[in-house]
């Protein structure tokens, strides 16, 4: 590329960069601030729009100043930018700022062979941090040639805590302690509950945002990366996971529904909208790997809001935006995500696990006022617990809360927007 181009371009997106409005401080910050010290690159991944630049630009802001190398890959006049035009890049960087530490890249998975470049520089002491929209991309490369010289970090949008302090909203200790605190955080956890945590969008309230993001995903993300022809198939699929978040199903069956003739072209494309961070496929939890992937699995989206968006209507489906919003909680806290089956065919909407031998169990209701709702999800925990040898399990309301103790074992009964807070 033109070194005079590269240097119009890194002086346009500085000046933008020191412009933008870095709004809240995000939570994890604090995890990214840890890993300062340490030579390793710093892999910021998650869907787009979630705030990945805006954590790069508060990382700058907060730890580094102007003392950093900056790019972003998503200007349309690096769309022909390689792996050979980093150095002319590290020329223009040098001619314009002197020698710098430390490189911020933004959507680097734009790039092939990006890593080349990284893994040369961290060699002469070099830091950088990375964003991506891609999980597939990124784990590819970082597992070649970055191979225990980095650190992934997962960006979500908004947890219920960022939401709140987004509407100038500030937990007072013991705030759940009382009638009119409480009454406005459950306020505001009514519209979390449906408008998610897309920052640009909350900051708009225009849905056409969100479709965007949506429209992005499909066609610069996977259509254009992976030159699909079936695109019609792939707006059908995308279309029908969103459709039915809680959702068992089978890639047997979309491929029935769909029409499409290989069950391997819609497992394709189901892996592809997965990497872009816009769903998560869950499988059922079994100690063997094989009955795990043969299962029906289960479907959630990345955001309430980008689901209401593009399929769904709120009112008639709150209870599957309330367990999706319980599933992108668990995601954050925990490595590993299942749902459960019992033996005589019960389910638990979630079965998390860290470790070995650490394993909880979770569901989610809309309330337990209904004497037949209240029995099949305290049968169904209690028969998993038996199976599984454990004394306590969790179920999770929009407003209801008690202990529910049967036979040595304990069932917590907890309101959603007050787990979200712990």
């Amino acid at each position: 590329m033109q070194k005079s181009l590269l240097k119009e371009i890194i002086l346009e997106q500085e000046k933008d960069r020191q412009a933008v409005d870095l709004g809240i401080k995000r939570t994890t910050l604090d995890f990214v601030s840890k890993q300062i010290p340490l030579p390793h690159a710093v892999v910021i991944s998650g869907i787009r729009r979630c705030g990945k630049s805006t954590l790069l630009n508060q990382t700058i802001n907060s730890f580094y100043g102007k003392g950093v190398y900056y790019l972003n890959f998503e200007d349309e006049r690096l769309v022909d930018f390689e792996v050979a035009d980093f150095n002319s890049l590290y020329e223009v960087f040098l001619e314009l700022y002197g020698e710098r530490k430390v490189f911020f890249f933004d959507e680097i998975q734009n790039v092939a062979q990006w890593e080349v470049f990284v893994r040369r520089m961290q060699n002469k002491g070099h830091k950088f941090f990375i964003t991506g929209s891609n999980a597939s991309l990124l784990s590819k490369e970082l597992g070649t040639k970055l191979t225990g010289r980095c650190v992934s970090i997962e960006l979500y949008p908004f947890s219920f805590m960022e939401y709140l302090l987004f509407k100038g909203y500030e937990m007072q200790k013991n705030a759940l302690s009382y009638t009119t605190e409480r009454a406005s955080i459950k306020k505001h956890f009514s519209g979390y509950l449906r408008h998610g945590g897309m920052p640009e969008y909350l900051k708009y309230s225009d849905s056409t945002l969100l479709k965007r993001v949506y429209e992005d995903i499909l066609y610069r993300d996977i259509v254009a990366r992976y030159d699909i022809k079936q695109v019609k198939a792939l707006r059908e699929l995308g279309l029908y996971l969103l459709s039915n978040i809680g959702a068992l199903f089978s890639y047997n069956n979309l491929t029935k529904i769909l029409g499409v003739g290989s069950m391997n072209t819609i497992k394709s494309y189901a892996d592809f909208l997965e990497n872009s961070f816009l769903v998560s496929l869950v499988n059922r939890f079994s100690y063997s790997l094989k009955q795990q992937f043969v299962a029906n699995k289960k479907i959630y989206c990345i955001d309430n809001g980008l689901a209401e968006s593009i399929a769904f209507q709120f009112s008639k489906n709150k209870g599957k935006f309330l367990e999706n919003l319980v599933f992108l909680e668990l995601k954050r806290r925990h490595p590993e995500i299942y749902y459960y089956k019992t033996a005589n065919s019960l389910e638990v909407d979630f079965l998390t696990k860290n470790g070995k031998k650490d394993i909880s169990l979770v569901q989610v209701a809309d309330n337990l006022d209904n004497e037949k709702t209240r029995q099949r999800e305290i049968d169904a925990l209690t028969y998993a617990m038996d199976e599984l040898k454990l004394k306590k399990a969790l179920i999770l309301t929009e407003d209801t809360e008690e202990e529910i103790k049967l036979k040595g074992k304990a069932i917590l009964v907890q309101p959603i927007y007050k787990w979200l807070l712990e």
